[in-house]
């Protein structure tokens, strides 16, 4: 009698396949382009613009922060390397959707279809998020830097800024209030995804609070306690939102043990 031997049924094969170290290689460095063609035009477009009708805007930003007293310009090349410093800054703020979708799709294909709709679905949160600490920086933690920074020191003592300091730290202050304003979205994400529970980050909750101040004191351009609460609070708040959201999170399903 002969005797019929049935292969196995074959393994499914990943939902997002299998990719070599170089395929994986090859895919960052074509994100990396888009990303910098990304950056690129929006510093093109935030020259233009802080350039446009004789540096209205930039006039505007002396004015409203610094006053009618204004900055100086030390070096010939002074003016012109801020503007650049300045533009990059606001094409990295353009480019943002494009860096974080850029992102996302460079993470996400080892995940479910369901779980990439999900972040997906996240994204515009996420430029939301990006948006409320840009308009943070402007109204709250800019204008109190500068006020303390301005007016501190003997009343003999011009305090007048020239135009680099100003513009560079106005656009680190801004792209950092903006990427911390991120924090809920990467709290919930790393308990949605399984990186952490949330139980973890509420059990040491103290700790958090001690690195946040931690990471507050470096970023804040002042060593005074009243501009480090202006960063430090704010930072705890997007920290217990992003807990309170992850209570909102889908939990994700135990694998299966089959003998």
């Amino acid at each position: 009698m002969q005797t019929t031997i049935s292969n196995p049924a074959p393994a499914p094969e990943p939902e997002g396949g299998v990719m070599s170290w170089l395929d994986h290689a090859r895919e960052l460095r074509d994100r990396l382009l888009k990303v910098s063609i990304a950056v690129v035009l929006g510093l093109i477009i935030g020259f233009y613009a802080f350039t446009w009708n004789d540096y209205f805007i930039m006039n505007s930003l002396i004015l409203h922060f610094i006053g009618v007293t204004g900055a100086q310009a030390i070096g010939a090349a002074e003016a012109f390397t801020s503007t650049i410093k300045l533009a990059v800054g606001a094409g990295v703020a353009l480019a943002m959707p494009v860096i974080i979708y850029q992102l996302l799709a460079f993470i996400v294909p080892a995940l479910t279809s369901r779980e990439r709709r999900i972040i997906m679905l996240m994204l515009p949160f996420v430029m939301l998020c990006f948006i409320a600490g840009l308009i943070f920086g402007w109204f709250v933690t800019i204008p109190a830097a500068f006020k303390f920074l301005l007016h501190f020191g003997p009343s003999l003592v011009e305090n007048k800024p020239s135009i680099q300091n100003f513009l560079d730290l106005f656009t680190r202050l801004m792209l950092i209030n903006g990427l911390l304003f991120e924090l809920p979205v990467l709290v919930y994400s790393v308990i949605w995804l399984g990186a952490i529970k949330r139980q973890t980050l509420t059990r040491y909750r103290r700790y958090s609070i001690l690195v946040i101040v931690i990471i507050a004191a470096i970023i804040t351009p002042t060593g005074d306690p009243v501009n480090l609460a202006f960063t430090a609070v704010p930072m705890y708040l997007l920290y217990e939102l992003g807990l309170l959201l992850a209570l909102l999170a889908p939990r994700r399903k135990a694998p299966v043990l089959t003998p």
